[in-house]
């Protein structure tokens, strides 16, 4: 739970009734590797936020594995759209190895915006900082070689990329996994 209330304060100030307020809301979970916390044909109705472990958004075109991105530990994590507009999409989320997660419903979290406005500035400034990840990742997959690609997939998730599958790796860089094995050496 710490670990929750530390990341939410390098951007607001928590008070002891909103730290009150998470803990009566958060629920604790544990995912083992390969699991699937979200599919295709669902509605992702909680975040998750990871103590421990790697999950992953994906999803699958002509039955291949396209991942958009990782989340380790105090990272966020859900299906953004559906998320947001509570109606099934695209993504899948699972476990790369096994995972400790706290997660928080839509209801609970839209109380909490309500009747803490500091939760909508944490969200707002954490938001900002995932969009220009997203800015940076499409910007330099339009315009770089592999190599530049691998290099920053190795920058994005420094510390936890050796924990990554290849493949999955692979997926999310654009390449081959014969080509990123290549890069590699």
């Amino acid at each position: 739970m710490n670990e929750i209330i530390n990341s939410i304060s390098k951007y607001i100030k928590v008070s002891q009734s909103l730290r009150s307020e998470l803990e009566s809301r958060l629920t604790f979970k544990t995912i083992k590797k390969r699991e699937i916390l979200l599919s295709e044909s669902d509605i992702s109705r909680k975040s998750y936020f990871i103590q421990k472990g790697i999950l992953r958004l994906y999803y699958l075109k002509d039955g291949r594995e396209i991942t958009e991105f990782f989340c380790s530990e105090n990272q966020w994590i859900n299906s953004p759209k559906s998320f947001m507009n509570q109606e099934i999409d695209e993504y899948y989320i699972d476990a790369i190895e096994d995972t400790q997660v706290w997660s928080l419903s839509v209801e609970d979290l839209l109380y909490l915006f309500n009747h803490f406005p500091e939760m909508e500035r944490y969200a707002r400034l954490d938001m900002g900082s995932i969009f220009l990840n997203v800015l940076e990742r499409l910007a330099n997959s339009r315009f770089t070689t592999a190599r530049e690609k691998y290099d920053h997939f190795l920058k994005t998730y420094q510390g936890i990329h050796h924990r990554i599958p290849l493949g999955m790796a692979a997926s999310y860089i654009g390449i081959t996994q014969e080509t990123l094995s290549r890069l590699r050496k």
